[in-house]
C-alpha cells in the first residue's frame, strides 16, 4: 500500500469516528438516572429507565436527570421574627425528583429548577414562618418551627419533588439581642441564686422561731407545774438540790445573841 493510500485510510477512519460519535444512536443511561427523550427539542413524555438504549440521530436528543437524593443549602434567609428582631436562617434540604415527573420538571424547568423553583420557595417558607414567632419563641420552640417550615415549602413546590427531611442548622441573631439574650439569662441566674439564698434565709429564720417557741412552751409547762404543785414545795424542792450535805453549824437564837455555835 502506497503512502497516499494510507494517508487516505487514516482519513477515513477519522471521519468515520467522527461521524459515529455525532451519530451514534445509542444512549447509556446509569442506575439513578432517567432519560428525557426531547424530539427536535421538545419533549413528548417519552423517558428512559436505566439501561442501553437506541435513538434517532438528530431528531432524538436524550436529557439525563438524576432522582437521586440530593441536598440544596441556603445559608442566609434573612428574616423578621413576630417581635421584629432580624435572624439569619441556615437551612438544608434533602430532596429528590420522583422518577416519573423528571420529564415535566425538565419541560418547566430546564436543569435549573433549584434555582428557579426551590431556592425561591424555600427562603419564602422560611421568611413565612419565622413571622409568626417572636425570637424567644423561635429558641424554644425551635422543633416545631423545623416542621412547620418543612411543611411550608413541600406544600409550595411541584408535586414532582419529593421533600425528605428539612433542617433548620442553625439561627443568628443581631449582635444586640444576642447580647440582651446573655444579659438576661445573666439576670436569671442572679435572681435564681437570690431566691435561693431567701429561701435559706427564711427557712434559718422558721427554724429560730419554731425552737423560740418550743424553749417558751417548755418554760409554760413548767410555770404550769409549779403553779398546781405548790410554789413553795418548788422552792424547797430548789434548795435541796443545791444543799452540799453539809449540817449548818450557826442557827439563829432569837435572843440578844442572835447565833449560837453549835461546835461547842
Amino acid at each position: 500500500m502506497s503512502s497516499t493510500k494510507k494517508i487516505y485510510t487514516a482519513v477515513a477512519v477519522i471521519v468515520i469516528l467522527i461521524v459515529g460519535a455525532i451519530l451514534n444512536p445509542l444512549v447509556t443511561v446509569s442506575a439513578g438516572e432517567r432519560g428525557v427523550v426531547l424530539n427536535w427539542g421538545a419533549f413528548n413524555g417519552e423517558i428512559m429507565e436505566p439501561g442501553l438504549h437506541w435513538r434517532t440521530p438528530f431528531v432524538q436528543r436524550v436529557v439525563k436527570m438524576d432522582v437521586q437524593t440530593q441536598k440544596l443549602e441556603v445559608e442566609k434567609s434573612e428574616s423578621y421574627s413576630k417581635d421584629l428582631q432580624i435572624v439569619d436562617i441556615h437551612s438544608v434540604i434533602n430532596y429528590n425528583i420522583d422518577p416519573k415527573n423528571a420529564g415535566a420538571i425538565y419541560q418547566q424547568y430546564g436543569l435549573e429548577f433549584e434555582s428557579r423553583i426551590l431556592s425561591p420557595n424555600l427562603e419564602a417558607a422560611v421568611k413565612k414562618t419565622i413571622a409568626k414567632y417572636s425570637a424567644e419563641e423561635l429558641l424554644n420552640q425551635r422543633g416545631q418551627v423545623q416542621d412547620e417550615i418543612q411543611t411550608a415549602f413541600q406544600s409550595s413546590i411541584p408535586t414532582g419533588f419529593v421533600v425528605t427531611k428539612y433542617a433548620l442548622v442553625n439561627e443568628q441573631f443581631s449582635a444586640a439581642y444576642e447580647a440582651a439574650i446573655e444579659k438576661k439569662q445573666i439576670a436569671q441566674q442572679e435572681a435564681e441564686r437570690a431566691g435561693n439564698e431567701l429561701k435559706k434565709a427564711k427557712i434559718d429564720a422558721e427554724s429560730r422561731i419554731a425552737q423560740a417557741e418550743g424553749e417558751a412552751r417548755a418554760i409554760k409547762i413548767q410555770v404550769e407545774a409549779i403553779t398546781q404543785q405548790g410554789g413553795q414545795a418548788y422552792v424547797d424542792l430548789k434548795s435541796v438540790e443545791k444543799w452540799d450535805g453539809k449540817l449548818p453549824t450557826q442557827m439563829f437564837s432569837g435572843t440578844a445573841l442572835p447565833f449560837i455555835n453549835l461546835t461547842k
